[in-house]
């Protein structure tokens, strides 16, 4: 059974570029391996990622990352079963959302800033799959 799970973080430290491409490499590299596939969002301190797999897969990961000393105030946004995967593409696409016009955030949130905090999981989702549509969305490896 596959699954979607949509969570957002803040980063313990101060995000360098050093610090996402630690991420992002630990992700590609196993990820592939586990059957997940996904993005990864963020913005100044926070994070937002959907993973997407087996269910067993998804949510032993998300454990590991609640349990990750490199996030703080992990907060589980949304969780479905689905049919097909929207990011079967990336074994974890990026957007650095500083680079987005923050219109496109203004269309999902009060504030033309990454706040998933104070949006619902609906309305992130929403905003992932305009990236997708608008090729925002870097790192298809």
């Amino acid at each position: 059974m596959l699954i979607r799970l949509l969570y957002a973080s803040r980063a313990a430290e101060a995000l360098t570029q050093e610090v996402i491409e630690s991420i992002l490499a630990q992700s590609r590299e196993h990820n592939p391996a586990l059957g997940i596939t996904g993005i990864l969002c963020w913005s100044g301190d926070i994070f937002m990622q959907v993973l997407e797999g087996g269910r067993e897969a998804v949510n032993h990961l998300y454990n590991e990352i609640v349990r990750d000393p490199r996030h703080r105030d992990v907060t589980l946004l949304h969780y479905q079963e689905i049919s097909e995967r929207h990011f079967a593409g990336w074994t974890m696409g990026q957007v650095n959302l500083s680079k987005v016009n923050p219109s496109l955030l203004l269309k999902y949130s009060e504030k033309p800033t990454l706040d998933p905090y104070a949006v619902s999981g609906r309305a992130s989702l929403a905003l992932l799959e305009e990236l997708i549509a608008t090729a925002s969305i870097i790192g298809r490896c």
